[in-house]
């Protein structure tokens, strides 16, 4: 299921979003300030961000900022500002898409809908990774083992998604902190080792000798096919 993460100080559009949203079966979470959604975003790992410009404790373009020192999540912009400047400001901050106020709902959704569409892989190989040992399916967040469905944690879900989605290049430590766990971590590289070890339980054919989550000492992890 599909998690949204809406940020606005105006408590009618965020009522409103959520119930258009939990309606067609999307996760929503919400934030009314930089500061929240900074933190709702590290902990929460949206699959998309609807954000408001016009926070209360900072601008919206710095929060899109902050978002992309360590996020790739898709960032649609709503915003009562029309002025061109301010929209190309937060497109090259790092937003994927601008929606202007008043806007319809029916085009929210389908501009949503595209921006997640657009992060996801891009064809149906992609999607689905298979090993000797275990099979990824990125779209439905679900691992398989033995024909069975193998119960991950959210972090450990997010931290073997970010080493599939690397496509076997090696991940640094920092880079998966920031990640997975969220932008003030970065040295923190004792959790890194307890879930990869717990990953290896899970997943590995021989958890002490692992062919698929590769350990790159000194620098980082890689995921191998």
């Amino acid at each position: 299921m599909t998690r949204v993460l809406v940020v606005d100080d105006d408590p009618a559009i965020v009522r409103a979003l959520v119930i258009s949203l939990r309606a067609r079966q999307y996760e929503v979470d919400s934030a009314e300030d930089g500061a929240g959604a900074l933190r709702a975003a590290a902990a929460r790992h949206p699959d998309v961000v609807v954000l408001d410009l016009g926070l209360p404790d900072t601008d919206g373009v710095d929060v899109i900022r902050r978002l992309r020192e360590w996020s790739r999540v898709p960032i649609l912009v709503l915003s009562a500002r029309h002025a061109s400047g301010e929209k190309v400001q937060a497109l090259d901050a790092g937003a994927d898409d601008y929606v202007t106020k008043p806007f319809g709902m029916d085009e929210l959704l389908a501009r949503l809908r595209a921006a997640v569409r657009r992060a996801e892989p891009a064809d149906g190989g992609d999607v689905v990774v298979e090993t000797e040992a275990f099979t990824v399916d990125l779209a439905a967040k679900k691992v398989h083992r033995d024909g069975r469905d193998v119960r991950l944690t959210p972090t450990e879900w997010h931290l073997l998604e970010a080493l599939v989605r690397a496509g076997g290049r090696l991940v640094g430590q920092k880079q998966l902190l920031r990640e997975v766990w969220g932008p003030s971590y970065g040295t923190e590289t004792n959790y890194l080792r307890v879930y990869m070890a717990q990953l290896r339980r899970k997943l590995e054919a021989d958890p002490s000798r692992p062919r698929h989550l590769i350990t790159e000492p000194g620098m980082g992890y890689r995921f191998e096919k």
